[in-house]
């Protein structure tokens, strides 16, 4: 099962205070354990919304907003992308992650092509698998 850690948002990386040197090394063990247990896939911090926009679309139209935005639970600081057997061994993971008071982190689960049944046609699907190994190969 693949799952989306979003970690949120607060307002030190809302004010773009950097982690310090031994946040980084800690973060960086961290990412090698899950590495090379073959859970990690991705995972990056994000600039804070200062640097960012948001896009809104109604009626056929769309619509931007430039950050920042207003300190909420909704904002994202970075992410991590892990495949684990379950959501269990995923919170399992996460719990040893080396942050410290105030930080808060949201585990979803990604979506797999099987998850769509029907609706994703065989021509949907082999789009879709083309188009994931062009973005590899990039």
């Amino acid at each position: 099962m693949k799952f989306m850690v979003i970690v949120k948002a607060n307002s030190d990386t809302e004010a773009g205070v950097m982690p310090s040197t031994e946040m980084l090394a800690a973060m960086g063990q961290f990412n090698e354990e899950m590495v090379k247990a073959g859970v990690m896939q991705a995972g990056e911090g994000l600039h804070p919304t200062s640097k960012g926009a948001r896009v809104k679309y109604a009626g056929g139209q769309s619509s931007v907003s430039r950050g920042p935005f207003s300190l909420s639970g909704d904002l994202v600081a970075g992410f991590w992308l892990i495949e684990t057997k379950s959501l269990d061994e995923a919170i399992d993971w996460m719990k040893r992650a080396p942050f410290d008071g105030g930080s808060e982190i949201e585990i979803r689960q990604v979506f797999a092509a099987e998850d769509f049944g029907e609706a994703l046609t065989p021509e949907l699907r082999e789009q879709e698998e083309r188009l994931r190994a062009q973005a590899v190969k990039r």
